[in-house]
């Protein structure tokens, strides 16, 4: 189990993530979402380690939890200039001799042998999310995975995370659209000013959109009906 206890984040003065807890079990596909601002991106930069906390503890089956145990997919994949997706790949397979670059590139298609800054948004992020994979570790986060992907690769993103998780993979999933998250993950976090609002097991899936945007729906729609007269 991934157990954050308590977990404080800030910038300077500010404090961007408040006395936060939550526990994912080992082996699940767990959500966060959240609107723009929200502090998705800090809690899992936390949890990851760029960003230092301000309080409290996170851990992993009951020791402490570090980079060792964690693969990170960015919102915003980098790559080194001048090197093409086969030499990235080769990269991590100098890791994990036994993984099949050929094999996993028959789902992705991928040009491996041009230069990564010639490919699309959605060619990198299918490029880094092969390297994720291929670092086999016990838990994956997965920063908004379907940003910039074509409806066919969001279904293979989805096929892939549920087969990691059948093979005991724990993965964190962010992202702001709800429905991308509802249709794989065994839990959802609601996070909203750096705080949890509510956690939802998959049976309250079907009422979340309704409890999470009800004050907000309201409130715009009143706006949007005076506009209109």
């Amino acid at each position: 189990m991934i157990r954050i206890d308590n977990v404080s984040l800030a910038y300077g003065k500010q404090t961007v993530i408040h006395n936060l807890s939550l526990d994912i079990p080992t082996g699940s596909i767990h959500g966060l979402v959240g609107m723009n601002g929200s502090g998705k991106t800090t809690l899992i930069n936390g949890i990851y380690g760029v960003k230092a906390l301000s309080g409290g503890s996170m851990s992993f089956s009951g020791q402490p939890l570090t980079k060792k145990d964690m693969a990170y997919l960015e919102t915003s994949n980098f790559f080194y200039s001048n090197i093409t997706g086969r030499e990235y790949l080769s990269l991590f397979k100098l890791r994990h001799p036994g993984f099949d670059i050929p094999g996993w590139n028959q789902l992705f298609e991928l040009p491996l042998d041009r230069l990564t800054e010639q490919y699309s948004t959605g060619m990198k992020k299918k490029l880094a999310f092969m390297g994720v994979v291929a670092l086999d570790k016990a838990i994956l986060i997965l920063d908004e995975p379907f940003n910039g992907i074509d409806m066919e690769t969001t279904q293979k993103l989805k096929i892939i995370i549920k087969v990691l998780r059948e093979k005991g993979k724990t993965i964190l999933l962010t992202s702001h659209i709800l429905e991308s998250l509802t249709s794989i993950c065994d839990g959802i976090s609601y996070l909203e000013n750096g705080m949890i609002q509510q956690t939802f097991d998959r049976s309250m899936f079907e009422g979340m959109e309704g409890k999470i945007f009800k004050n907000f729906n309201t409130e715009n729609e009143g706006i949007v009906r005076k506009l209109m007269g």
